[in-house]
């Protein structure tokens, strides 16, 4: 279970001195909780109820309320509670950022401190005296005793929010949450960035980084080619430099990553799995010829082995490290039919499309867990780093503390209208592609139509020189009787098997022949255009999906960038004495118009490769139906139609399917969902009827049939 940051909330006991603010404490488990209080306590449902009088934090009960709603899982001990529950708060500080608490209906459990907040009827604000309000660095006002409040000085009283859902004062943010956001679960707040903004980050003392503070730095030596590195020293893996842009500035070379030839394998302990052999392509070029605009030639090739879950270990690492970029989705886990054929080469696929963007980003792919994932041939030493890959603490704020840009190249306008720009772009850009994608469906559709239609010809045809009627068809001018005698017997063709009713007929012979040819042809043209749509035409299916949800892919960037813009007008509009925070809030804004510009050359290599590919397959593909057609074609000419009456016609091997057509194939497969698909599912009792529907032979109402497929049934 992981927690998201929060304001430390101070002891409510008389005199005690505020706490220290907290770090950030992303991903600890809430069994971490347990196990520490049932060190010190009980944690059981007998728990005595605490006492009215006034007793240490540890042992009162206070009253708070649910800001959001929260499923706790019962091995843990954790409650469930949805937003405005009434909340007794047992223990505070239960470990990990978890609190010991009770709802109202008496069970007593874990639930995280983000999640409620203490009501009270009134407090007092000690800076409404003041000429200008400062904001609290607390959660809560701490409370004095009835007897101290006989001799405090009178002070201005200020409702205060008792848990319902009302419009808050100005200052009910800042006393309540410590200028956080109220959305404690935007990507500003999740990712560390508000973190960062309001309170900055130092390095602690051991620290292996040879520069641990945070700076900005001149235009001019941000693009210096003196200071690009080209290998990454002791700490340089965790510090990241934007150049004017602003862009992400990359150290090291581009390089390509291919997934390929799945295996099942069975292991005693997980069962069986696919793996999947991971390819890094690298470039020989030398670092003074070193051009990171340019892909890799003459590449250097490295080969580990990893599956699915190994995956999933190196898309956790990362988002734990890297919280302030867009990484792409990793495709779901399948459970039923992960074995198939089809779904293997289409998780291939999605892996090979998940790794070759995080390869492409400009700071990801010279990250520690990926250069592990990739380059560690040992299978023994890669299970030995992923547990330690997972116990890696979130970066969280650290993560922009060591972000570097030029300094004050960030304009408050310009920030503002470049996130609405961006989020209009990628709406209409994921809209246009959803589109594109169900076009591209039919035609694929189109393409099988395409195979029936080269086929019902086919067959056609050959049942016309062949006189064999196929299917329900029947020869006309030829009594039903005369249909079960010898065509040769019928004057339909002659002993050579030549469409004539004269015997020894060369002409005849060979026309008959070259048709047939055609015929076969026809077939294997049908064959093409079946491959074509469920293979070639699958793959370019599968892309389009990763490119068909660029605002959910970016939309924590987004976020991010709105909320540290309106943090920067706040620090803008306070003066120098918010020089800080405002240049903390230029960086995280370097930061997300970088993954701006990432998106933009992501977006053009993505369509451009979408768009080639498509290409050619099509002229692949019609280079091979062009090839069929001319050498069906030549036989018409001499010297080859002259070769075909030297011997009798042979039968071709489609005649024995004139009394069955092949004229019903299987459903074309359709690409996996991607994450962001929203697709209702049908209910299993229609999915039953439909199945069974189909069983029978039964046709279902409402669907509609092909032009080819009405002809055919007729």
């Amino acid at each position: 279970m992981a927690t998201l940051p929060r304001a430390t909330k101070p002891t409510p006991s008389a005199g005690a001195d505020a706490r220290p603010l907290s770090v950030f404490d992303a991903g600890i488990h809430s069994s971490n909780a347990w196990k520490e209080h049932l060190e010190h306590g009980s944690l059981s449902d007998d728990e005595p109820e605490p006492s009215g009088e006034l007793q240490p934090s540890e042992e009162t009960a206070k009253a708070a309320r649910a800001l959001y709603d929260f499923k706790g899982k019962a091995e843990f001990r954790e409650l469930a509670v949805e937003a405005g529950d009434e909340l007794s708060i047992l223990k505070e500080e239960a470990g990990d950022g978890w609190s010991l608490a009770r709802v109202s209906s008496g069970e007593i459990g874990l639930l995280p401190q983000t999640y409620y907040t203490y009501t009270s009827a009134f407090l007092y604000a000690p800076w409404a005296l003041q000429g200008r309000k400062e904001p609290s660095t607390s959660t809560v006002t701490p409370q004095t005793s009835s007897q101290s409040k006989e001799h405090a000085e009178v002070h201005s009283i200020v409702p205060q929010d008792t848990g319902e859902w009302t419009n808050p004062f100005p200052s009910f943010r800042q006393s309540l949450l410590g200028g956080k956001s109220l959305n404690r679960f935007s990507s500003f707040v999740t990712s560390g960035a508000e973190e960062w903004v309001l309170r900055g980050y130092d390095d602690p003392p051991d620290s292996v980084a040879s520069s641990s503070s945070h700076q900005r730095f001149a235009t001019a030596d941000s693009i210096d080619e003196d200071n690009r590195l080209s290998r990454l020293g002791l700490g340089e893996a965790d510090k990241h430099y934007v150049d004017a842009g602003p862009t992400w500035q990359s150290k090291v070379p581009k390089f390509r990553v291919l997934v390929h030839s799945p295996s099942k394998r069975t292991s005693g302990l997980s069962g069986a799995y696919t793996m999947y052999s991971v390819t890094s392509l690298f470039s020989s070029t030398t670092d003074e010829c070193y051009e990171p605009d340019n892909p890799p030639i003459s590449p250097t090739r490295l080969t580990v082995q990893r599956r699915f879950s190994h995956f999933v270990v190196l898309h956790t690492a990362l988002s734990r490290r890297l919280p302030g970029i867009a990484l792409p989705p990793l495709p779901e886990k399948q459970y039923a039919g992960r074995f198939s054929a089809d779904f293997v080469e289409a998780r291939r696929g999605d892996l090979e499309r998940y790794i070759g963007r995080i390869a492409r980003h400009p700071i990801a792919r010279y990250a520690e867990v990926v250069t592990s994932f990739l380059g560690c041939e040992s299978d023994t030493e890669w299970k030995r780093l992923m547990p330690e890959f997972l116990a890696m603490p979130a970066a969280g704020p650290a993560f922009f503390a060591h972000v570097f840009h030029p300094a004050f190249n960030v304009d408050l306008d310009d920030a503002t209208e470049v996130i609405d720009r961006f989020s209009r772009h990628t709406l209409a850009v994921g809209k246009g592609t959803q589109g594109l994608r169900k076009i591209f469906g039919g035609i694929r559709e189109a393409r099988l139509e395409m195979s029936k239609a080269e086929r019902l010809l086919s067959y056609s045809l050959l049942s016309l020189i062949t006189s064999t009627p196929w299917s329900s068809t029947s020869l006309t001018g030829i009594s039903e009787d005369d249909e079960d005698a010898p065509p040769q017997r019928n004057g339909l063709s002659n002993e050579d098997g030549a469409w004539c009713w004269r015997e020894g007929c060369q002409d005849c012979l060979k026309l008959t022949k070259a048709m047939q040819k055609t015929s076969d042809t026809l077939q294997i043209v049908a064959d093409l255009y079946d491959d074509h749509a469920r293979r070639t035409q699958l793959a370019t299916h599968e892309a389009l999906k990763s490119v068909a949800h660029p605002y959910q892919s970016y939309e924590g960037i987004i976020e991010t960038h709105q909320s540290t813009v309106s943090r920067y007008k706040d620090a803008l509009k306070m003066g120098k004495s918010n020089d800080e925070m405002a240049a903390r809030c230029e960086t995280v804004l370097n930061i997300t118009m970088a993954e701006m510009d990432t998106y933009h050359d992501h977006k053009g290599e993505e369509f451009s490769t979408i768009v080639k590919e498509h290409l050619d397959g099509e002229i692949a593909f019609h280079e091979q139906v062009l090839h069929r057609l001319k050498a069906a074609r030549r036989t018409f000419e001499a010297p080859h139609f002259n070769e075909l009456g030297k011997s009798p016609r042979r039968s071709s091997r489609y005649e024995r399917e004139l009394g069955a057509p092949k004229l019903h194939p299987p459903p074309l497969p359709q690409p996996c969902p991607h994450v962001y698909d929203s697709a209702p599912m049908r209910p299993v009792s229609a999915a039953i009827q439909e199945g069974i529907g189909a069983l029978l032979g039964k046709s279902q109402p409402g669907r509609r049939g092909s032009v080819f497929g009405r002809i055919w049934a007729e």
